[in-house]
């Protein structure tokens, strides 16, 4: 993010002229994955709508109203639409999930942050020791937790399990981000963005998925190893453009658009295209490495880093349309 002064002129004169956000982004975002979605995704969402009924998160406030603007369901039909039903249903329950723990979280943490201890203690309990649920968010973490190993074979639930905590501990840096006095440096900020995400525990699914498990050698080969942070940051920056306004209004700090914006005191235009420049370039990375490693994978191995690619194709196609980023189609933009 060392955008020289020159770049920044440059950019703001290359910006094509836009309306709206998502005008901005369809015109810069470098999208070489096509739209797809998944034919269960009908069944998946009444599934969805059942599962948070039966744990009880449907009956907290707010969540019903959150859930129909998120769409969860449907995110999961974009992101695997070659999943069987049984995995896509797994990896909609979970998006549901983190969306009612992630909002529940800002929440907390924005006004009180030391409340925010018992909700993420109670998850490292139930994912590391697996301690009996508590409250209805642990009660349906914990139901999640038993379908993942009752879907995955040991060593996957158990990457999941490890990835899921690494995404709890995120929360908390990100509710002492937004305490912060003073603006956090970019790259600080993207630091924690990549563990707020919530990609990665989606990973070991994407492996579920597969016909066979993955070698070893090449699920922990380092090219591999970069594909799968490389498709979690495009996956998650993503959303973060068009989500951009919705978050400047509101006073959020981990944002990638917003992290440019505050280092070099730009428009939000302006902001937004180096961001998607950092999205394209990381974007072609994925493209490149994978062009790398695929004549050395099993036809698993493949299907595994093309379901890492599904989470950057459908992040984008979701987040155009989601009534959650509403504000991104908005005919103002500053």
């Amino acid at each position: 993010m060392s955008t020289t002064h020159e770049e920044r002129a440059a950019v703001a004169q290359d910006v094509l002229p836009a309306s709206t956000l998502v005008e901005l982004i369809d015109a810069h975002l470098y999208m070489p994955f096509p739209f797809r979605r998944s034919p269960h995704e009908t069944a998946v969402t009444a599934g969805v709508d059942e599962w948070l009924r039966a744990t009880g998160l449907s009956d907290e406030p707010g969540v019903s109203a959150m859930i129909c603007h998120t769409r969860p369901a449907e995110l999961a039909s974009y992101n695997s639409p070659d999943a069987d039903p049984g995995v896509l249903q797994l990896v909609a329950h979970q998006i549901a999930y983190q969306f009612v723990f992630d909002d529940r979280a800002e929440e907390v943490g924005r006004h009180r942050p030391g409340q925010l201890l018992p909700m993420l203690g109670e998850s490292i309990a139930i994912l590391r020791d697996g301690a009996p649920p508590s409250t209805p968010l642990g009660a349906a973490l914990s139901d999640l937790y038993r379908q993942v190993r009752a879907r995955c074979t040991p060593a996957q639930a158990a990457r999941w399990a490890w990835k899921s905590r690494e995404y709890v501990h995120g929360l908390l840096y990100e509710a002492v981000a937004q305490t912060h006095p003073s603006p956090l440096r970019p790259g600080l900020c993207t630091s924690i963005r990549s563990l707020t995400a919530g990609v990665e525990p989606f990973h070991p699914l994407c492996e579920a998925a597969q016909p066979r498990e993955l070698t070893s050698e090449e699920l922990h080969h380092p090219v591999m190893r970069q594909l799968s942070r490389l498709s979690a940051d495009a996956a998650v920056w993503i959303p973060d453009l068009f989500s951009a306004v919705k978050e400047q209004r509101s006073g959020e700090m981990i944002n990638l658009a917003l992290a440019y914006q505050r280092a070099h005191q730009c428009p939000l235009p302006v902001a937004v295209t180096l961001a998607i420049q950092q999205i394209n370039r990381t974007i072609r990375e994925f493209e490149s490495l994978y062009a790398e490693i695929e004549p050395e994978l099993s036809p698993s191995g493949v299907g595994y880093v093309e379901g890492m690619a599904g989470w950057i194709r459908g992040c984008y196609y979701w987040s155009r349309t989601v009534p959650r980023y509403a504000d991104a189609a908005a005919p103002s933009l500053r």
